[in-house]
């Protein structure tokens, strides 16, 4: 009803939920021996949700791999709480502009219906 451009919003806002996902992942992990941080392979999966619009699981099928580019402390944990929540952060704002984007989408359709009568 809303055009393809609010499938692929909706896509990109399951691949920020499942970024936020992993990254909570990781701080709550910040202090296991032993643990590497994950992160969302999300460029990866946005081109898949693009290239297979009608596909419904972009989402479910977006990797996640260990970063293995942070400096690992002594217990072997590399997580670093800084980075992590800069990332809640940055996915939040996109989070919130993707919202937006739907919400306009969805104030189109019901300004069209409210014309037609």
């Amino acid at each position: 009803m809303l055009g393809p451009e609010t499938t692929l919003v909706t896509r990109y806002l399951d691949l920020l939920s499942q970024s936020q996902r992993v990254t909570a992942t990781n701080i709550a992990n910040a202090d296991t021996p032993g643990y590497r941080t994950r992160q969302l392979e999300f460029g990866a999966a946005l081109r898949a949700a693009l290239d297979s619009p009608t596909s419904n699981s972009a989402a479910e099928q977006a990797p996640v791999r260990q970063l293995g580019t942070l400096a690992v402390k002594n217990d072997g944990n590399d997580v670093v709480l800084e980075r992590e929540l800069q990332q809640l952060s940055e996915t939040g704002v996109r989070f919130s502009h993707a919202l937006l984007m739907l919400k306009g989408g969805i104030k189109a359709v019901r300004d069209a219906i409210h014309e037609g009568r």
